[in-house]
Parts: structure tokens; C-alpha cells; sequence
């Protein structure tokens, strides 16, 4: 690229940035979050967040101003507007807005990676994963080019066009896959599609530990379902998820038992059980580790903000 043509397309990225910036504040005037549509959220915080701990669909994150880290068992994630976050498996994630201000508000996206979708524009592209790459791991932080970022664009002008949302929004969010897939983000959206053996298979285990996580985890018998080696099978997991199975499973028990605590009202004893911990010592020590309190505290915190809120 010659410096004119850098030039200019600094120039329209820069432009994009602040109408994007106009378009969001204007349909989100106030803190807290709007669906427009089904799969795609914006969010907006006049000041830095507490961490907000649950699982995930597979997605595509985007700020339009402030910062936003992303907490996946141990690495830390960081993006802002010249980088966006994407994770492709269904992940127990921690994020939480850094960087905001009344001046200068959070203001951001998440759009849904819908695994049909994803398959659609695999196939149409003729862009295919280079073989080997399934082990790659599932989120990463990469910078945002000027045709990636001119379809969000487009994509937040339908939020104040409905009859061309309808039409519109559709083909849009094929053109962002297709961005994602076109910039190098191929090997981690295989991870979505059916094909592939060693894809397949973790996407499966993850799949497994989600709908059976209050049960007793048997490494050897999941791996012998999925035709792997108990050594294979948990090196190839944790190098997709970054945790262990272990890690996974006791991450998305603890979520669960926090909302089983805040939305059900059960005592910590018994949501520990529900979620698979015999021992409530245990199960409050767990707790603790990951949400930095006890559960009883934890939760009255928890019910504190939202009455203040």
C-alpha cells in the first residue's frame, strides 16, 4: 500500500470511528445494554465494571470507545477500537470494562457466530483452515482493518432503518464472517463447523461438560468415547480452551450455583450440591477463589448493585 492510499484509508477509518461512536450513543443514550436483534448486543458504561462471570456462545466483540478485558481461566485478554476480541466454542469467561468514564463512556458490540452461518461462508469462500491449526486456541485479540470495520458500520446504520434491517442485516453479518474469515481468523472458526476429526471432537467434549457438569468428570471415559488418548484429549483441550477439562467442568458449576443463589435463592449448601460438591467447605474455598468472596457475601453484594442499579 503507497502512503496516499494508507493515507486515505486512515481517513476512513478514522471517520468510521466516530459515526460509529455518533450511532451508539444516540440509540444508547444511558448505561446498560440493548438486542436490537436477536445475537447482536450493545452495551454502554459511563465507568469501569465489576467482572461478569458466565458462559459464552461462540462470538465476535467490537469497542467503539474505552477498553473491555476479557479473563479466560488465567490470560487476561485486552481489546479496544483498533482490536477486537473473538472466541469460537462456548467458553466460562470473565469480562469487564476497564476503561470509561462519564466523558467518554464504554461504548461496544457483540455479535453471535452462528455455526450454520459460519459453515455457509466457509463453503462459499473457498477459504479453508490449514491443517494442523484445529489445536489453535479458540479466543485471541487481533487489529481491526478498514473493511471489517466499514461493515460494522453498515451493520449499526440498520439500527435506526428497520424495514432495511429485515434485508440487510443478514447479508452484513455474512460480509463480517467473511472479514473474520478472509483476515487469518479461519483456523479458529473451523472450531464452529462439524467437520474435521480433532475440531469435532473437542467441540463435542464441550458440548458434554456443559450439559453434564454437576456430574463426576471421567477423563478416560470421555476420551475413549471421542476415539483419543486421555493424554491427547486433555493436551488438545486445554491448547483450544486454555484450561484443563477439570477447570472447564468447576468453572461452569460455580457459574451456575451463583445463579442458582441469586435467581432460585438457595442457600449456599444446596446450590454447591445441585452443581455436584458433596462437601460445602470445599465449595465455598472454590467460590472464593473465583469470585473473590464467599458465597453469601458474594451474593448479598450481588443484590446490593442490583437494587442500586
Amino acid at each position: 500500500m503507497n502512503p496516499r492510499e494508507a493515507k486515505r484509508e486512515a481517513q476512513r477509518m478514522q471517520s468510521n470511528r466516530e459515526e460509529l461512536l455518533e450511532r451508539i450513543a444516540r440509540v444508547l443514550p444511558e448505561d446498560g445494554s440493548l438486542d436490537p436483534f436477536p445475537g447482536f448486543r450493545l452495551a454502554r458504561s459511563s465507568k469501569p465494571t465489576e467482572p461478569v462471570h458466565a458462559v459464552y456462545e461462540p462470538a465476535f466483540c467490537f469497542v467503539v470507545q474505552g477498553r473491555k478485558q476479557a479473563l479466560l481461566g488465567e490470560e487476561v485478554f485486552r481489546y479496544d477500537p483498533g482490536n477486537y476480541l473473538i472466541f469460537t466454542v462456548d467458553l466460562p469467561l470473565t469480562f469487564r470494562v476497564e476503561e470509561a468514564s462519564q466523558e467518554r463512556p464504554y461504548l461496544g458490540l457483540r455479535l453471535n457466530l452462528d455455526p450454520s452461518l459460519v459453515a455457509s461462508v466457509v463453503m462459499e469462500s473457498g477459504i479453508e483452515p490449514k491443517k494442523g491449526d484445529a489445536r489453535l486456541k479458540a479466543m485471541d485479540v487481533s487489529p481491526t482493518d478498514a473493511n471489517l470495520l466499514d461493515a460494522i458500520v453498515r451493520l449499526v446504520r440498520l439500527l435506526e432503518a428497520p424495514v432495511e434491517r429485515k434485508v440487510l442485516a443478514p447479508l452484513i453479518i455474512r460480509e463480517i464472517v467473511f472479514r473474520l474469515l478472509a483476515g487469518g481468523q479461519g483456523a479458529r472458526l473451523s472450531h464452529l463447523l462439524a467437520s474435521g476429526a480433532d475440531t469435532h471432537r473437542i467441540s463435542k467434549a464441550i458440548g458434554y461438560l456443559r450439559e453434564n457438569f454437576d456430574q463426576q468428570l471421567r477423563i478416560d471415559d470421555i476420551a475413549q468415547e471421542l476415539g483419543m488418548s486421555v493424554s491427547g484429549f486433555h493436551h488438545h483441550f486445554k491448547s483450544v480452551t486454555a484450561m484443563s477439562p477439570l477447570q472447564f467442568q468447576k468453572q461452569i458449576r460455580l457459574q451456575e450455583a451463583r445463579r442458582l443463589m441469586l435467581g432460585e435463592d438457595l442457600d449456599a449448601a444446596s446450590a454447591g450440591f445441585r452443581v455436584g460438591y458433596e462437601d460445602p467447605s470445599y465449595f465455598s474455598r472454590e467460590y472464593k477463589k473465583l469470585f473473590g468472596a464467599p458465597p453469601q457475601r458474594d451474593i448479598a453484594q450481588l443484590r446490593s448493585n442490583l437494587e442500586l442499579s
